[in-house]
């Protein structure tokens, strides 16, 4: 028997109306299908563990919060105040570092997790950490805005892990600024220190000199038996006595140089005569003494309140449930459509 081949031809065209007949007719494998798919979702989406998401936003310390690191800070004393985004820059890089990261999975991190899985793959734990706690980068809307988030089972470990992170970056940053300028004081301390040493060296051999030129003068003034200064009447007096120094120093007479001579040999110390010593000392006291309360500084501040998570992120049952009728209807057709397609090439065989 010999087919017509335009009949056959025409045999392989797909008729729009019988297939969405066939479909119909596959309709109760199609819905079973999606039944249970939808089915496999929900109960992924019911027996799946919540998990919860807490998020806490950092936004730069104020003006009175970074006073007391810029206590004693003026251009006079040639120490530069800080601002605002000199602190707030410590306590960016505090929050990001990676040292930071460590410490907190060894020490908070870990020890919440049960012994079996502790005893896994270490690295393979801090991958799941470094996506369990997640640090939120300034946007062009808030350019100075970070923010600390942690999904976790635990509604309330969740929102004590973003408070204990961010007190930690917080307390490692004013740790680091204190440091800063006690070290920077410490080194202006010594500074001055170090000038405080030389006034004191110097003023001790002026006065080594003084006592030289007033022995030397006290030899001229005895080899010529002259005790007492000459008494010189009028305006000659005035000048004398002005000029009695220098080469005429022999002129105060032997007494004299002898009791200043004395004097200068008996002096305990050269400090009430060295000039601004005492404004020095001042400032090295000062900046000695100089200590920051870490109660009293603040290099962050929190954006709202940190708020116990009371509806999960995750699993997002409506979602799920939907994508599993979706794609429950999706499979039930596209198996529809493998059947028709298989039951349209039987009998294209059976006609050739």
């Amino acid at each position: 028997m010999t087919n017509d081949p335009s009949t056959v031809r025409g045999s392989e065209e797909i008729d729009l109306f019988e297939l969405v007949k066939f479909l119909w007719d596959q309709k109760v494998m199609i819905l079973s299908l999606a039944l249970i798919v939808v089915m496999g979702a929900a109960t992924y989406a019911f027996l799946s563990k919540p998990v919860y998401e807490a998020r806490v936003f950092l936004q730069p310390p104020t003006l009175n919060g970074i006073a007391d690191f810029n206590y004693g800070r003026t251009k006079e004393a040639e120490l530069v105040p800080y601002s605002i985004k000199d602190v707030y820059e410590v306590f960016t890089r505090n929050l990001q570092s990676e040292s930071l990261r460590r410490t907190f999975f060894l020490d908070v991190y870990l020890p919440s997790l049960p012994e079996s899985d502790r005893n896994g793959s270490q690295d393979a734990l801090y991958e799941k950490y470094l996506k369990t706690l997640t640090i939120g980068l300034p946007s062009k809307e808030q350019p100075d805005r970070y923010s600390v988030a942690v999904q976790d089972e635990d509604p309330a470990r969740a929102t004590e892990w973003v408070r204990t992170f961010s007190t930690r970056a917080g307390a490692a940053a004013e740790k680091e600024m204190i440091t800063n300028v006690t070290r920077e004081a410490g080194v202006r301390a010594r500074n001055i220190g170090q000038q405080i040493s030389i006034l004191r060296e110097t003023e001790s051999k002026v006065r080594s000199d003084s006592i030289s030129r007033l022995g030397e003068a006290l030899r001229i003034a005895q080899s010529i038996g002259l005790e007492d200064p000459p008494i010189i009447a009028g305006n000659v007096a005035a000048e004398v006595s002005a000029t009695m120094d220098g080469q005429l120093t022999y002129m105060r007479g032997s007494k004299a140089l002898s009791a200043e001579i004395k004097n200068l040999l008996e002096r305990k110390s050269d400090d009430p005569f060295i000039e601004n010593l005492r404004a020095l000392q001042i400032r090295k006291s000062f900046f000695e003494d100089l200590q920051i309360d870490p109660a009293s500084v603040s290099v962050f501040r929190q954006d709202g309140t940190i708020d116990v998570p009371d509806q999960p992120i995750k699993p997002k049952k409506a979602m799920i449930i939907g994508l599993g009728i979706i794609g429950g209807a999706a499979l039930g057709v596209l198996i529809g459509l493998f059947r028709y397609v298989w039951h349209r090439r039987l009998l294209l065989a059976r006609a050739v």
